[in-house]
């Protein structure tokens, strides 16, 4: 019988219930027809604290030489260890996947199937400002073309994929200079790609829009804050932030993805750690994600469905109306595999 094909994974490791959810993650992955070697970083705040420049430069050196990344949830003390990746790591662009899950209460009755991609870099987020005086204080915003174009690039191949279009959104009245290259740089690509559509939205528009109407929505791109808002209110519409999964990229000078760390949206809720009560659905869908990215796109829906499946069913934890714990969440997942299999 031959060998199953293997997939090597570096995978980070933080801080509150970062553990937990890494055990959901590898009894998943025993499920699978393949096999999963982690590969893993020690990026909790105790390890950071004792030599933080050792533990990013042994993370950097695992996600160079197998090219896909886990990450749990850190805390964030002197520094962001999201951010530190992010620049070591070169990232530009953010795709954070959000959809309508059966099972789920909302305040919303709307079906949403988004894909929010976002700039990774600039905005007001490089600059914590400065202030001038007692009464006047100030921060500089950056919008750069390459990962603009980058952005635009991922989201346009995305919607060719999905087969629909690209929204552009920015505030580009007013902010002529700086969400006016963005969307320079946006029709610039569009024109590359005759068979997607593209228009433009001012962001405060497409906000209420997209709450009327979400369904009209499926492939947004956006600068750095801008996608940081949208992303956590479009979780909130679909009933939790514990439900959002991102994958952060870095490109080669073709213009392909070079580095792809994938990670769940919420934090290291440190009141419910070591309880065995998270919710680790939505490291579950980065694993799915990180799966397809990976060329194992079939696998990669299966665990989708799975985990949406099984909440679906009301085999949930408890923050989404369950009665289940982590583990048993788990194994009811790995339960809808075996049976996919």
């Amino acid at each position: 019988m031959p060998d199953r094909e293997t997939l090597h994974v570096a995978e980070f490791h933080g801080d509150g219930i970062s553990s937990e959810l890494s055990a959901s993650v590898h009894e998943l992955a025993k499920a699978l027809p393949i096999s999963v070697q982690f590969h893993p970083v020690d990026l909790t705040l105790e390890s950071r604290r004792k030599n933080a420049n050792a533990c990013y430069d042994a993370a950097m050196e695992a996600f160079r030489t197998h090219k896909v990344a886990l990450k749990h949830p850190t805390v964030t003390e002197k520094e962001s260890p999201n951010k530190v990746l992010r620049e070591r790591s070169n990232f530009s662009v953010i795709h954070r996947p959000v959809a309508t899950l059966p099972g789920v209460k909302t305040r919303h009755d709307g079906k949403i199937d988004l894909h929010i991609v976002r700039i990774a870099v600039g905005g007001t987020y490089e600059d914590p400002g400065r202030r001038i005086g007692d009464d006047v204080a100030v921060s500089i915003r950056v919008i750069e073309r390459r990962p603009s174009r980058e952005a635009a690039l991922y989201a346009f191949r995305l919607a060719r994929r999905l087969s629909s279009g690209v929204c552009s959104t920015s505030k580009y009245t007013i902010q002529r200079a700086t969400d006016g290259l963005f969307e320079e740089v946006v029709q610039n690509v569009a024109r590359d790609f005759p068979e997607v559509p593209h228009h433009s939205e001012l962001f405060d528009s497409l906000l209420y829009k997209l709450i009327l109407k979400p369904e009209a929505y499926r492939v947004i791109v956006t600068p750095n804050e801008y996608g940081d808002f949208l992303s956590d209110m479009a979780c909130g519409m679909i009933g939790s932030l514990g439900l959002g999964a991102s994958a952060n990229y870095s490109f080669d000078e073709r213009g392909d993805v070079a580095l792809a760390m994938f990670d769940p949206a919420g934090g290291t809720a440190p009141d419910i750690a070591g309880k065995g009560i998270c919710n680790p659905s939505a490291s579950l869908l980065a694993f799915a994600m990180l799966l397809t990215h990976s060329g194992f796109r079939g696998l990669g829906s299966v665990v989708d469905d799975a985990v949406r499946g099984a909440i679906a069913a009301g085999e949930s934890t408890r923050d989404l109306g369950g009665k289940r714990n982590t583990a048993e969440f788990t194994a009811a997942v790995c339960q809808r595999l075996s049976v996919r299999g």
